[in-house]
């Protein structure tokens, strides 16, 4: 049964509908709020520039801006607590609160993350995507002599990424596909991309993606009940945000899997890689291409994702252990499906900082990784379960206690099927985090009630 038509001019862009590829630049610039009733005026002049969810049939615009806000942003500007009490726990906790539980430790514990991160300076989080390096000069200009305009507004941190060639990360792997298909928004994606069923696919409930939706548990509830949701006005079109600054050592990296694969007695260092990922460098699937990186794929042609794990218990094709079937186990826990599609996430993430040379195996110092994005109606259940249950541990797979090979550290060993099979021990870490948020990405009408000091 369809839920009720989405209210797209209401919902923020790029949850449901990403930017992608058209925009090459992307800048976070998280702000601090001194002044409640300055910050409310600023807000109030932009709510109408607020790029929505609305389809571009006259094109799409140089550049876009959105708005999210940190539980601390959510008082800074006058938020009730008792109103800030009714979203949920782990919102506001806050990223760096809960960082022993999702694995945020030693080098990445929030005592090492960037200045203004997780600290609770950080109030609001402006996003600008640009069609090109000028465009976004621009964009940022106008941004930041509005917030020295304003009264009580400072900038805390501000991060630039940029599209790299290819559109791939600095691991040099095709990245930003193979999205959730969303009922009412992405129903032809649904093959590889929703709900397995016993024969196809289907979109999964936009509830569990946006706030006041009917989510997959509502679908089957006799009573049609909604998913809890922050109190009105501010629930109904908003989503929550999992904003993460990801250190990657590119150098470090490569050098493991290059002397790894001196000893590898089934294939050459390409394939190595591949079975640690899970895909291709080109974003081919191993489960279906095992054989080799098959020649000029798209992964947003029909099928390019419609694939399954089931037919693959061992992990022969695609190792049990890979990164994607960790992170996106589609079948492969069993059950056709069912303990795996209500763990999903719309990624929206983007690489900062300069590209490693392609021959390089000594890191040059600079810094580089990825900014995660990922869009979620419940932080706990999604974000944090696919973190905690999927990639820091491997009961789930049968793996014991090691964690994902690429963000795992010291217990991100990894197994790689075979007759013999073949190990990767543990190594430093290849990614550090470098401090992050939970925010909440309000709608369109909930933030103009922020902005008029109506929310409650």
């Amino acid at each position: 049964m369809t839920g009720a038509a989405l209210d797209l001019a209401d919902i923020q862009g790029d949850i449901l509908r990403a930017y992608g590829n058209r925009y090459g630049r992307t800048s976070y610039v998280l702000v601090g709020v001194g002044d409640a009733a300055g910050a409310r005026q600023w807000l109030r002049d932009r709510v109408e520039r607020v790029t929505t969810a609305v389809p571009w049939h006259g094109g799409r615009p140089q550049s876009t801006f959105n708005v999210a806000l940190t539980r601390a942003g959510l008082a800074a500007l006058g938020v009730s607590d008792a109103k800030i009490q009714s979203f949920s726990d782990e919102f506001v906790e806050g990223m760096a609160a809960r960082a022993q539980d999702i694995g945020d430790l030693d080098a990445s514990a929030p005592a090492n993350w960037d200045p203004g991160l997780g600290t609770g300076e950080a109030h609001m989080l402006v996003t600008i995507n640009a069609q090109s390096t000028s465009i976004l000069e621009d964009a940022l200009s106008e941004l930041h002599g509005g917030l020295e305009a304003a009264a009580g507004l400072s900038i805390v941190a501000e991060v630039h990424a940029e599209l790299l060639k290819g559109a791939r990360e600095h691991f040099g792997f095709a990245d930003g596909f193979s999205q959730p298909a969303i009922e009412g928004v992405s129903d032809d994606k649904a093959p590889g991309e929703g709900v397995p069923l016993a024969n196809g696919w289907r979109a999964l409930a936009a509830g569990e993606f946006i706030l006041g939706y009917e989510d997959e548990e509502s679908r089957v509830d006799p009573k049609r009940r909604l998913p809890s949701a922050p109190d009105d006005p501010l629930g109904r079109n908003g989503t929550y945000m999992v904003w993460r600054k990801l250190y990657q050592d590119v150098a470090l990296f490569r050098r493991t899997v290059r002397e790894a694969s001196h000893v590898y007695p089934y294939g050459d260092e390409r394939k190595l890689l591949a079975k640690v990922v899970g895909r291709w460098p080109n974003g081919a699937p191993l489960v279906t291409e095992a054989g080799g990186q098959p020649k000029g794929f798209d992964p947003k042609a029909p099928g390019a994702n419609d694939f399954r794990y089931g037919d693959d218990p061992d992990g022969l094709r695609c190792p049990l252990g890979a990164h994607v079937r960790r992170s996106n186990p589609r079948d492969a826990l069993g059950f056709e499906g069912k303990l795996t599609f209500r763990h999903r996430l719309i990624r929206r993430g983007m690489p900062y900082g300069p590209p490693l040379d392609h021959r390089t195996l000594e890191d040059d110092g600079q810094d580089r990784g990825l900014v995660f994005v990922c869009f979620n109606a419940s932080i706990s259940r999604q974000f944090e379960s696919v973190q905690t249950q999927w990639l820091n541990t491997g009961n789930s797979f049968h793996l014991g206690e090691d964690s994902d090979f690429i963000i795992g550290g010291a217990h991100g060993k990894m197994t790689i099927q075979g007759d013999p099979p073949f190990f990767m021990s543990a190594q430093e870490s290849f990614i550090t985090m470098r401090g992050g948020e939970y925010l909440f990405v309000p709608g369109i009408t909930a933030l103009a009630a922020i902005a008029d000091d109506v929310a409650g």
